[in-house]
Order: structure tokens, then C-alpha cells, then sequence
């Protein structure tokens, strides 16, 4: 099987993981705001992410031969290795509820602030008890600090949303006292977020608006799957941060099947490969998404319209940007295993720097921030020069993990 052995690959693995990672969220995020329901959205995306998985297992698993200390994909589904599988799948259980809550989470506050607010929370769970799992191979002095900056990133985030909410008000409010509607039909359009009528469908649709306008966030209302207009904030950010919260068990849950530091194994048995451990996760997060999507589409979360098997089978509008979703999340979480097997997992959480990846997306193809408050940009600015900073320590931190050297042959990247 093909390992990574060097701490420049393993780098390479997180830095290429990141932009993966980083990606995924704004293709979800653009198919929902074409429309498309999530429950649909989703469904792809979890089958794409799953056979990523079993790619990666059937080529770089099977690469080179295999032996009993260190056995290939197939020979391991075979072996007595129950423990470490179901820390595996507990993983992908974890990792799946939280992809899910941070779907509907995006609609609410924005791509930017609920990866920054959610990777925080994972890096500041996971990284510690990663840390720590590790045999403490990575270094104290700089890994912590870079934590202490990705929880100043997540308050900063929050400030972030916060000052754009205030500005986005502002511009409808403004728009509703310069317009030539009477307040009648505006103000409940607008300010109290009333489905509008036909006509007035009609007039927002027939003109694109340019982003960052008042017109733009109507626009963008009216068309979506999942309406915000006149909800709390903090449905988002309480989605945000269960999420986070998730997402953050996955990465300890998976060093413990690959790594059994706990010695739950019998002796004899060899430890998962980061190959059969991504295989077994990716294999539970798959489940739990059909089956929580399967409950979805006949009890929609968010006051969502009911769907069937035969509208989600006939509904192809935006299903290529889904699938392609899927593959991103799925080759992006291998690589960081990869790059954590060898450097530590610790260290591998420097792939949770995406909202680097996933702001430059969400203003680049959703109009983020335009018009914004100057507060608001310094805010978002120093936020994301906070992560920069805490991206940088985790991979300063990096550490080596001593492998035995009696296993079969290996591939070094």
C-alpha cells in the first residue's frame, strides 16, 4: 500500500486537502441558492463522497505488496479489526450529522462565517484530544497558540456576521424608503420577509441586480431553497456551532481506529490502514445521510417543501455540481488522513484553515461582503489573518510518527 512517510508530503497531502475542503462547501452552497432542495443536494453529494473512498482503497490500498504486519484493503476486511472499525464508524456518523447541519447552517449566516466559526470549534476539540492520542509527537509550544488563534478567528467570525447582518438592514431599510412603492407592499416584502406575489417576482427577476444591493438579497430570497428572511440569526449560528461540535469527533475517532491507543485489538492483529479506516467511515457517513435524508424528504427540516424519490430522480438541476461536491469532500478527507498519518492528526487540522478557500469563494461567486461597512472588511480582514497565522503554527507544529520498520514495502511521497 502507498504511504506517506515525509513530513514535505504529508504537507503537500494537507495543503492540497485544504483546497478541497475548502471547495465543496460553495458548490452546495451555490446549488441551494439556484434552488435545489437540500434534501436533494445532499443525497448526491453522499454518493460521490462515498465512492471517492472506495477509489482511493481499490488503487493507493492495493499499491505494492501486502503481509500480515501490513496488510492490503482486502486482506483487512477480512481480519478480526471489529473495535477499530466501529471507531471508524462512529467517525463517519459524526462527520455526516455535522456536513449535514452545516448545509442548512450555510444558508443562514453565510459560507465565510460558519466554516470559520465551525473549524475553530474543530480544530480547538480536535486537535487537543489529537494531541494527545499522539503520544504528544507534535510541538506544545507552537501548537497551542496556533489553537488560541483559531478560537480569536471564531469570535472574530461571529463579529464578522454580526456587522454584515447590521449592514445588510441597512441597505434594506434604505431601499424601502427610496423606492417608489408604497411601504404597503414593500416593507412586508422586505423588512418582514412575506413571500412576494407574482408581479413582483416578476419585476426583482427581470433585472440582475448587482451584488451587494438591496435588490441583490431579495433576489437571492426569492430564488433560494431554503428562505432566511425573517428567521433568527441564531438558527444558523446554533447550527454552526453543533456542527462544529461534530465535525470535531470524527478526526479523533479516526486516529483511534488507525492507531488503536487504546489497545482494543488483539494482539497479532494489525492496525487499520488509513485506507480501510477512510473506507469504513466513509461507508457509516454514506448510511446516515441516506437514511437522515430519506426522513428529510417526507419531514423536511426549516419548514422545507415534502419530496419524493421520483422529484428527487427527475431533478437534475444542479445534480453535477452535487456529485462533484461529493468527490472534492471525499478526496479532500483522504489526503488528510494521509498527511495526518505521518505528520499527526494534530497537525492535519491545518486543513480546517478552508474558510480561506471557502471566503475567496463566497465572495467571488456569491457577492459576500460587497457594499459592506468599512467595519465590517476590517473585521473579515483580520479574521482571516488570524486563521493565516493559526494555519501557519499547526504546520510548524508537525511532528513525525515513528513506524515500525518491518513493514512491507512502501511507497515514499
Amino acid at each position: 500500500m502507498y504511504m506517506v512517510e515525509s513530513k514535505a508530503g504529508a504537507i503537500s497531502c494537507m495543503m492540497l486537502s485544504l483546497f478541497f475542503l475548502g471547495t465543496f462547501p460553495a458548490l452546495l452552497t451555490l446549488v441551494e441558492r439556484r434552488g435545489r432542495l437540500p434534501q436533494h443536494t445532499y443525497l448526491d453529494y453522499s454518493i460521490t463522497n462515498f465512492l471517492a473512498a472506495v477509489i482511493i482503497a481499490l488503487t493507493l490500498g492495493e499499491i505494492g505488496k501486502s503481509s500480515q504486519d501490513s496488510p492490503s484493503f482486502i486482506q483487512q476486511l477480512s481480519q478480526d479489526n471489529l473495535p477499530s472499525v466501529m471507531f471508524a464508524m462512529a467517525g463517519g456518523v459524526a462527520l455526516s450529522i455535522g456536513n449535514l447541519l452545516a448545509q442548512y447552517a450555510w444558508a443562514f449566516v453565510g459560507l465565510s462565517v460558519t466554516k470559520v466559526i465551525s473549524c475553530s470549534i474543530v480544530v480547538v476539540i480536535g486537535t487537543t484530544v489529537n494531541y494527545f492520542l499522539d503520544n504528544k509527537i507534535n510541538k506544545a509550544e507552537i501548537l497551542f497558540p496556533g489553537v488560541a488563534c483559531f478560537l480569536v478567528a471564531a469570535f472574530l467570525g461571529s463579529v464578522v456576521h454580526s456587522s454584515n447582518m447590521a449592514d445588510n438592514k441597512v441597505k434594506l431599510k434604505s431601499s424601502s424608503a427610496d423606492s417608489e412603492q408604497s411601504m404597503e407592499t414593500k416593507v412586508p416584502l422586505i423588512l418582514n420577509m412575506v413571500e412576494p406575489t407574482n408581479l413582483e417576482s416578476a419585476a426583482y427577476s427581470s433585472r440582475k441586480a448587482k451584488a451587494g444591493t438591496a435588490d441583490f438579497l431579495v433576489q437571492l430570497e426569492n430564488r433560494r431553497s431554503i428562505k432566511v428572511f425573517g428567521k433568527s440569526t441564531l438558527i444558523g449560528l446554533c447550527l454552526t456551532f453543533f456542527s462544529g461540535i461534530s465535525i470535531s469527533l470524527f478526526s479523533p475517532l479516526f486516529n483511534l481506529a488507525t492507531n488503536d491507543q487504546w489497545h482494543t485489538l488483539k494482539e497479532g492483529v494489525p492496525h487499520l490502514t488509513v485506507y480501510t479506516a477512510f473506507f469504513y467511515l466513509s461507508a457509516s457517513c454514506f448510511f446516515i445521510g441516506v437514511i437522515l435524508n430519506v426522513v428529510f424528504f417526507y419531514r423536511p427540516m426549516l419548514n422545507l417543501p415534502k419530496t419524493t424519490f421520483k422529484e428527487y430522480l427527475n431533478d437534475w438541476n444542479g445534480r453535477g455540481w452535487a456529485l462533484l461536491a461529493g468527490v472534492l469532500c471525499g478526496f479532500g478527507n483522504g489526503l488528510e488522513f494521509m498527511g495526518g498519518q505521518a505528520a499527526g492528526y494534530a497537525a492535519s487540522a491545518s486543513v480546517q484553515a478552508l474558510p480561506l478557500v471557502s471566503t475567496f469563494w463566497g465572495i467571488v461567486l456569491f457577492g459576500e461582503y460587497h457594499r459592506s461597512s468599512r467595519k465590517t472588511y476590517m473585521l473579515l480582514v483580520s479574521t482571516l489573518v488570524m486563521f493565516t497565522v493559526a494555519v501557519g503554527a499547526l504546520m510548524a507544529s508537525s511532528g513525525h510518527r515513528h513506524r515500525h520498520r518491518n513493514q512491507a514495502r512502501t511507497a515514499t511521497f
